[in-house]
């Protein structure tokens, strides 16, 4: 008979309410320890009130725009010569942000329900088992056996373009927005440019990405680049490559953007996303004895330990993977460590991730670039969307997926999706990859005919290791 640990003496203190704090909180709370998460915010943080949760639902509305205005290939009609669908963007912006704030309501509820304790306010360490919060009521210090610090990140700015929420903006307030941009500048090809200079455009804005790099998503699978780039032109957007912005001018009625190489271009609006700073600055870390990188970010170990004594970090902050599932499962590491738990290290070569444009781009594991390198031995097999027979009938055009396993054992070692929904089809990849699949087990899993991921297991049997 197992007996129960009790952790109820045991007190926790969370700086942050995103993912890795309040997914942390959980796991603690369920165990029975005494948990506290101060919040300046909200609960939720930037991932549910200003990031992920508003701009994928941006995105929605944006992919029901593209399907709309592709329909006439299937044979949909408007009666009544009806005009073509348009966004109305005050409405949209109002949704999101009524989703987000719902989602960081019901959050807030569970933490609650949890038994967890929440501070609206700031915080800073005073030592690595102390956190002074600063509330509307005043100044408290909150007492711990170990603190989590998940502080998140915000938004770079560049020297000589400063968002003002009215013309230029960063992605936190873009949501400002009553109408819909005529001609919208994206300063930045990364994940955030990308995902927003394509739900623009799929709106309806014309789009002008501003790219500093030979292809857009720099570091992302080059085909899957290549293909998204293609897409973008297709539908009329402007991208200027290896370019810089180096000011951004409010004028009369727009925004004057002037490049690098002398050129100027002109549009109504300029979203700036050229990255993110950690929120590490100024809160005590090293007071506490918490070591930061060259870049400012917490320096922590596979379990989210720093090097501090009782304290641990999670998501943006520590700058592994700017992804909101990473931080939730930095959290759920953190807390499972410091309790006794059973707890694997984050290994990121089986961490899935997805870019929201369209088509969407996910991928996990290994890459072709590690592959063409020399870095891992593996095989290739690459098969394009068109030749699907449900990407057919959905009238998808762009796409592919591409599995890569070790060359000699057969099993799968990585994968890229880019298509409809590929952040749902890189899942069978990622649990592959995770349990170290072999392409047989892939290949005899009965699909649905027709589905998409059909062609996931017809890559896995074209990349089968015949028996000698």
């Amino acid at each position: 008979m197992t007996s129960q640990l009790d952790f109820s003496a045991l007190k926790i203190a969370i700086l942050g309410g995103g993912p890795g704090g309040y997914e942390a909180a959980m796991v603690a709370a369920s165990l029975g320890a005494d948990v506290t998460i101060v919040e300046n915010k909200g609960v939720g943080g930037s991932a549910v009130l200003t990031d992920v949760v508003p701009s994928k639902t941006l995105i929605a509305t944006a992919d029901t725009m593209v399907r709309v205005a592709d329909a006439h290939t299937t044979g949909v009609k408007f009666r009544d010569n009806a005009e073509a669908a348009y966004a109305d963007l005050a409405q949209v912006n109002e949704r999101l942000l009524k989703l987000a704030a719902e989602q960081s309501e019901d959050i807030s509820q569970g933490l609650v329900r949890a038994g967890v304790r929440i501070l609206t306010g700031t915080g800073r360490l005073l030592d690595n088992h102390r956190i002074e919060a600063t509330t509307a009521e005043g100044t408290e210090t909150v007492e711990a056996d170990a603190i989590l610090i998940a502080t998140g990140a915000h938004p770079r700015e560049l020297p000589g373009a400063k968002p003002d929420g009215e013309r230029i903006f960063n992605w936190t307030q873009i949501y400002n927005l009553t109408e819909l941009p005529k001609a919208l500048i994206v300063v930045g090809s990364g994940v955030t440019g990308a995902e927003f200079a394509s739900a623009y455009n799929g709106l309806g804005s014309h789009v002008t990405l501003v790219s500093s790099r030979d292809q857009v998503l720099p570091g992302e699978d080059a085909d899957a680049a290549e293909v998204l780039e293609s897409a973008f032109q297709r539908r009329g957007m402007t991208v200027l490559s290896r370019t810089r912005a180096e000011t951004v001018e409010r004028t009369d009625d727009g925004v004057r953007v002037k490049l690098n190489d002398g050129r100027t271009i002109e549009g109504s609006h300029c979203l700036l996303a050229v990255g993110a700073i950690p929120n590490t600055a100024d809160i005590g870390l090293e007071e506490a004895g918490v070591t930061l990188t060259e870049s400012g970010h917490i320096k922590v170990d596979g379990v989210s330990r720093t090097t501090a004594p009782n304290v641990y970090a999670a998501g943006d902050c520590t700058g592994v993977f700017a992804l909101a599932s990473i931080a939730a499962m930095q959290g759920r590491i953190a807390m499972a460590h410091l309790l006794g738990d059973a707890v694997k290290p984050l290994k990121l070569k089986q961490v899935a991730s997805n870019i929201f444009t369209a088509p969407e781009i996910a991928s996990v594991g290994v890459t072709e670039e590690d592959i063409s390198s020399g870095k891992y031995q593996g095989d290739i097999i690459k098969l394009p969307l068109r030749t699907n027979p449900r990407a057919k009938m959905m009238n998808v055009e762009d796409g592919f997926i591409k599995v890569f396993s070790r060359r000699g054992s057969g099993t799968v070692i990585g994968g890229v999706v880019v298509g409809p929904r590929a952040s749902e089809l890189i899942y069978p990849i990622a649990l592959a990859v995770a349990q170290k699949l072999h392409v047989d087990d892939v290949a005899n899993t009965v699909t649905v005919y027709p589905s998409l991921s059909g062609s996931i297991a017809e890559a896995a049997r074209r990349l089968h290791v015949h028996s000698s």
